[in-house]
This record gives C-alpha cells, structure tokens and sequence, in this order.
C-alpha cells in the first residue's frame, strides 16, 4: 500500500477573479501562508503576500509598494485623485484635508441618523416574514448615511446606489469595467460634478460644503483646497469604497451568527459585546480581501525576491486567518482579544470611514437582534456578489 504522504503536492494556485475560489477562500489561503508565503502567478503576472507580519509590513512601505497603480491586476492609470490610489506627499495633503470636515464629531453625530435610517427599513417587518437582507437594509442603509453625510437628494439615493452596484459588477474572471459599465461611470461622475458645482454656489450642512470650505497651509505658506477634481474622487471613494464594503460586512456578519447560534444568544442578552463583536466580524470574514499594490524596486522576503515594477496583492483575507498572529484563527469568537488587524489598511492607506463602517455594522445588529433575535438564514438561497475589490454576499434570503 502507497504511503499518501508520498504523493507529490499539487502546487497551489491562486486565482482572484476565479469564484469557485472566492465562495471559500480560506483554504488556499491557508496553503499560500504554508506553502508559498511570497506567491507568484506566472501565467497572470502577480505575485502576493499572504502571512500577516508580511501583509502589515508591506502595508506600511508605501515607498517598496506604490497605490499610483489602482488595485487592479493590471497597471494602470487612474483617472481621478482617489485617496487610495495616491502616496505622499499627494495622498498627505488630500487626507489632511479631507480629515478637516471628516471628522470623528461629525461621524459621532450620523449615529442617531444610522438608526433612524435602519428603523425605517424594519419598520414595517414583522417575526416570520421573508425578506432578502442585502435589498433591505445592507445595501439601502449604508447607501442612505453616505448620501445624507455628502448632501445627496434622497430623490436620488437608490439611483445612486444602483449605478455603483451595477458599476463594481463583474463576472468570473472578469477584471476590467464593460462598455456599459463606463457609460455608468460617466453617468456618476457627472452627477457628482453637478452636485459639487451645485454646492459651491449654494452651501448646505453637508460633507461636500465642509470640503469646499476645507483649508490647509501649502508648503509655500499660502493655503490650498481640493480640487473639483479631488472633491469628485472623494465622492466616488465614499461612495464606492463606504458603501460596498459595509454592504457586504452586514451580510457576511448575519450569515456567520446565524451559523455560531451560541454567541448570537450572547449578544442577544448583552448587546454591549456588539463591539467587540464587529472586530471579530471584520477579522473572521472581511468584505476587503485584496489590496493591490505595485512594486517601485526588488524586495526580498523569505529569501524570495519580488522584482521592481511589478503587481503585488496583499492578501488581508489571508493575513486575517494567520495563526502567527491569532490563536485558532478559523475559530469564529466574539470575546477574542485583538490588538491589531487590517481590515481597514493601516499606514497612510488607514481607511477614513473606519469608524463609520464600525457604527453602521454595530447599529444594524442591535436592531437585528433586538427585533429578530430568532432570525434564520436560507443557505440554499445565498448569492455571492460578482465583485473583485469586495468578497461578500449579494442576496441573503432571511426570515425574520
């Protein structure tokens, strides 16, 4: 009889746009932590970097790893001033500036909108009913706090959420934006241009006014503001970036409690360990898996090296579920203690609305479980979103 641990290894392959892949990921994440922790992937170009310590290290050397490249698999040049796809000292001077009217006063006082929002989405629901969570609130919800904080006109919000929805699409093995989908793009940037036009004629109470008015010292002692053009890639950020991946965080969140019945019943009694909770959730099963970097010189990790001008993904999905950095990390555990993920980045890419998607996440469960503790899943029924930035659910059939 043949010794099994004979057998040659399949070598590992990672694909990111394959979905047979991404409906479970964790087991090849697994064999690249083991196998091949500086991966490469010959045939599509890439290499990644999945151990934590890896992931947090490349995450800080924004100088080794650009983000002038977008996120995508291929190299590219990104039309807009987007945050996340700048390094210093363009990204410092945006950020610094946009944190002038993003501020943690200003998220504190969307909490009472959050609930008020989310209410209105259960507020004529009842025990038993069927409902499909991401179309109901998931979605709907952190679509409406956006649209509110940046003065969207509720006229407009489902139209809004429906072209970035339709927009971020794509199918398997799909990396680039359809035809249609850059008519959709064209469609939101002039949206948003009209509103930002709009709001420096007149301005209001919002998130776009308090950016126009935002000042900062320039290096040549005079003051400087955003750009249109960096007001719009704010927008579009906000509104791809803090939606998506809420969206996807409610969902994914629902469907791991209603697989640990055990801890929901804990939370159910004591609602206070819904902060905690939300850590583990972004740890166990975050929405953003894949950060896509690009390499300015040769890096050497693991006695491998990584050549300069080259994709390089940072796998935090990955890094996430590393039993270096966490005990039993494929253990789902509300009362874990953590003292530092990258659910949100870290660095200079340290997501703004962090503590935002923390509130939205932690003010849909206590209304969840305070109105339908007793919720079940159709398992049968899930539908992953067709998605490469975002790893999360599309359809989520729920009874109350």
């Amino acid at each position: 009889m043949s010794d099994a641990s004979a057998r040659p290894t399949i070598p590992v392959e990672y694909v990111p746009t394959s979905w047979e892949i991404q409906a479970d990921p964790y087991p090849i994440y697994r064999r690249l932590r083991d196998e091949a922790p500086v991966y490469h992937n010959e045939r599509l170009g890439f290499w990644a970097l999945s151990r934590f310590q890896d992931v947090w290290d490349a995450t800080l050397d924004w100088e080794s790893f650009t983000s002038i490249h977008g996120q995508t698999l291929e190299k590219v040049s990104v039309p807009l001033p987007i945050m996340i796809s700048m390094d210093p000292p363009q990204h410092t001077r945006v950020r610094a500036l946009v944190a002038k009217a993003f501020t943690p006063r200003r998220v504190a006082e969307m909490e009472p909108i959050v609930r008020r929002l989310t209410r209105e989405r259960f507020a004529d629901l009842e025990p038993g009913m069927q409902i499909d969570l991401f179309e109901q609130l998931a979605s709907s919800m952190p679509m409406d706090v956006i649209s509110t904080m940046l003065g969207v006109p509720p006229v407009h919000r489902d139209r809004v959420r429906h072209l970035t929805n339709e927009m971020m699409h794509r199918e398997p093995g799909e990396l680039e934006m359809t035809a249609r989908q850059m008519e959709i793009a064209a469609e939101l940037f002039a949206f948003f241009r009209e509103l930002i036009a709009l709001r420096r004629r007149s301005r209001e109470a919002d998130l776009i006014s308090a950016l126009i008015d935002a000042r900062l010292e320039g290096d040549d002692g005079q003051p400087t503001e955003l750009t249109d053009d960096e007001l719009l890639g704010f927008c579009l950020l906000l509104g791809i970036a803090g939606h998506e991946t809420t969206a996807r965080l409610i969902c994914n969140s629902a469907v791991t409690l209603w697989r640990h019945p055990d801890q929901r019943r804990e939370l159910v009694e004591d609602p206070g360990l819904l902060h905690a909770a939300v850590e583990e959730f972004l740890r166990f099963d975050p929405p953003s898996q894949v950060q896509g970097r690009w390499s300015t010189r040769e890096v050497e990790i693991h006695g491998c090296t990584i050549p300069e001008d080259v994709r390089v993904l940072l796998l935090t999905g990955a890094a996430q579920r590393d039993p270096r950095e966490y005990d039993t990390p494929d253990r789902f555990d509300i009362h874990r203690k953590i003292e530092r993920h990258l659910s949100f980045g870290f660095g200079q890419h340290l997501c703004l609305g962090k503590s935002l998607a923390r509130q939205e996440c932690r003010v849909a469960f206590e209304e969840i479980l305070a109105r339908f503790p007793d919720y079940e899943i159709d398992e049968a029924g899930l539908a992953w979103a067709h998605n490469n930035n975002v790893r999360g659910y599309a359809k989520v059939p729920m009874r109350l």
